[in-house]
């Protein structure tokens, strides 16, 4: 065991957020923390990291075992740039290569015993140096910070010209660089694509440490974790498994509870009416009886209906009318931002009664298209046309189209003059806006308040055809499920972006990938996606002849196989197979290659400790020079080893 809680108990005021919760986390074990907004899982987090003070019960860290936090939100400036902050975290190795090129510009000024002396600390740094990684930790800093979604022309920036998110993204990178024996960290996915979320899953299930999370990413806690501690009114479950395996446990243990329930429910009803019967009797023995039965019933524990936290949310989405079967056509669209050409000549198409998903790394243009849909933006070229009866409900992640000087109760009466003010209460209790909550101010709301908010108007709308940018943000796992389950039994169409790999999963029909400037059509759910994505190139549009990128603007993969052009997928395999073949070559030779030089230095140090040699100030001059410029060498072979395996992961 190298973490421990126990009897964590935690109030603010009167308002009481964690009671008695205990769990310990053993070494190498991989954790989440799951819980509703607002129950209490980053104040959890603080308190392991005292960060809080528990009201009572405390935290056990193993001996000498260290401990590393990422904080949801970091504040994180200066005059560094990204490199050096991450870089920053290797100051103890960085301190020990400089005292070793110290060393080594003294032996040439030393003989006799103080140079025997020199090279013998010499050698024992060399090694602890080795140990810690000393050959390769800025690879290492540049693959970390790579793997984040930053490439290597972002490396220079300063600290100070970073938005939030990838303050949060540097702030993670110098984490998992220090590599403690435990890794707390608090929604680690947010701000990351899913190729960066990808990368940071298989970092962290290979990870020699213990992992604590908290996430509402259920796609990632279901890679990553092997038990689940729910925060749940305000104590803590342990559940052994992922998140899924989690959430049937818990239904299956919510419905035996309220089998219990109503079981004890009805029998008490049954003694309260024979109690009743007894006593209508009217004779001494009868009323005897039924006191008898009262004293029995007031003696059993009574238990208590079993409840879900925030399962008020009601969304019912229904169209007001039904459209034409063509929703939307897009034919050679095309937007650039001054020289930067985010996407050309993309054409796709969505039918009635699709729930289409478009992903992409971040900056692909995900949003701008659907902002263009809106009529949020110009298009620089191409066309968007819309179906007949078709009406668009839009929901923005950036929460545009509220009115931050409004109140909420003034959001919904305004854009829905018709409604009461009883059915306008109404509805806004179904998003959990009650009494003078719905007199809040939208600039005063949080990121989930106004989501809830938006969400409100879009049941409202009665549109047939959503547009959803972003909608699980800042929703809790509860809070998702219910929009999952309301989508899923709507009858209009739906165009959705979203990084939410499990919320895609749950949702999605047809996939459109935005990559390499194309659209690539999978008609499927995420898991399809995945599956097909890993046997099939990427394609890459760039590197195509202008006519020939045109006739690949719409790569289709569909689970039957109809629509896909054999002819294409056979000759982008062959290429991909031939692409794999090349990196494969060039990891055989730089793996020779780095093992040839290892034995180069190695030799070199034996020559060093040779008594002959140690007197030798030149020779000892011209052997570091050697072994200056392999390890010079090493360090390019080990990069070049890490970025081709890198490619070929992917």
């Amino acid at each position: 065991m190298i973490l421990s809680c126990q009897n964590i108990s935690k109030s603010f005021g009167t308002d009481e957020i964690l009671k008695n919760v205990s769990f310990h986390i053993e070494a190498n074990e991989k954790a989440a923390i799951v819980g509703i907004n607002g129950a209490g899982k980053s104040t959890l987090l603080k308190i392991i990291m005292q960060k809080e003070t528990p009201d009572t019960g405390e935290v056990i860290l193993a001996k000498d075992a260290t401990i590393g936090y990422l904080a949801q939100y970091q504040d994180v400036s200066g005059h560094r740039t990204i490199y050096e902050e991450v870089l920053d975290a290797k100051k103890n190795i960085i301190e020990m290569e400089e005292r070793l090129r110290g060393m080594e510009a003294q032996m040439n000024a030393l003989t006799g015993q103080e140079l025997e002396a020199l090279l013998d600390g010499y050698h024992r740094l060399s090694h602890e140096f080795e140990l810690l990684g000393g050959y390769t930790y800025r690879s290492e800093v540049t693959g970390i910070l790579k793997g984040l979604g930053f490439v290597e022309s972002e490396f220079d920036r300063q600290m100070s010209e970073l938005s939030g998110g990838q303050k949060t993204r540097v702030s993670l990178g110098k984490l998992l660089v220090t590599k403690p024996d435990v890794l707390l960290l608090d929604e680690p996915t947010n701000h990351l694509d899913m190729e960066s979320i990808q990368w940071l899953e298989g970092f962290l299930m290979n990870y020699k440490g213990a992992v604590v999370i908290v996430s509402h990413d259920r796609y990632f806690l279901d890679r990553v974790v092997t038990k689940v501690v729910e925060i749940f009114q305000h104590q803590g479950y342990v559940y052994q498994g992922n998140y899924t395996e989690f959430a049937k446990k818990k239904a299956k243990i919510r419905e035996d509870l309220l089998k219990q329930y109503y079981n004890q429910q009805r029998e008490i009803k049954h003694q309260e009416e024979v109690i009743t019967k007894l006593k209508s009797f009217n004779r001494e023995k009868s009323i005897k009886r039924a006191e008898s039965r009262e004293k029995m019933l007031d003696k059993i524990e009574r238990l208590e209906k079993p409840t879900d936290e925030n399962t008020d949310i009601h969304i019912v989405l229904e169209p007001d009318v039904t459209s034409g079967n063509d929703v939307l056509t897009v034919e050679h669209l095309r937007k650039a931002f001054g020289t930067h050409t985010l996407f050309d000549d993309l054409s796709f198409e969505i039918k009635r009664g699709e729930r289409v998903a478009l992903i992409g790394n971040n900056g692909t243009g995900k949003t701008t298209i659907l902002k263009i849909i809106n009529e949020l933006l110009l298009a620089d070229g191409g066309t968007i046309v819309l179906g007949s009866n078709v009406h668009i409900g839009y929901y923005d992640q950036e929460h545009q189209l509220l009115h931050m000087e409004k109140t909420i109760f003034e959001e919904i009466a305004d854009d829905y003059p018709q409604l009461n003010h009883t059915k306008i209460r109404n509805v806004l209790a179904a998003f959990l806006f009650t009494n003078d909550d719905v007199f809040k101010r939208i600039a005063d709301l949080s990121g989930g308040e106004r989501g809830r908010v938006s969400l409100a108007k879009l049941m409202l709308s009665d549109a047939n055809f959503l547009i959803l940018d972003e909608p699980t943000n800042h929703l809790d796992i509860t809070s998702k499920e219910i929009l999952e389950s309301a989508l899923n039994q709507y009858t209009g169409t739906v165009f959705f972006v979203s990084h939410d790999r499990y919320f895609i999963n749950q949702t999605a029909t047809r996939i459109l990938d935005l990559t390499g400037g194309t659209i690539v059509n999978y008609i499927g759910n995420y898991d399809y996606y995945l599956e097909k994505h890993d046997e099939l190139t990427r394609i890459y549009v760039e590197a195509e002849p202008k006519a020939q990128a045109a006739q690949m603007t719409e790569q289709t993969v569909a689970q039957d196989g109809s629509g896909t052009d054999k002819k294409a997928d056979w000759q982008t395999q062959k290429a991909e197979q031939a692409r794999i073949r090349k990196l494969e070559n060039t990891l055989k030779k730089a793996e020779e290659r780095i093992a040839e030089l290892e034995d180069l230095i190695a030799g070199i140090d034996e020559e060093c400790a040779d008594p002959a040699n140690a007197t030798n100030s030149a020779k000892l001059g011209e052997l570091t020079g050697r072994q200056n410029e392999y390890r010079s060498e090493l360090e390019k072979c080990y990069e070049e080893w890490e970025q081709v395996s890198m490619e070929l992961e992917s």
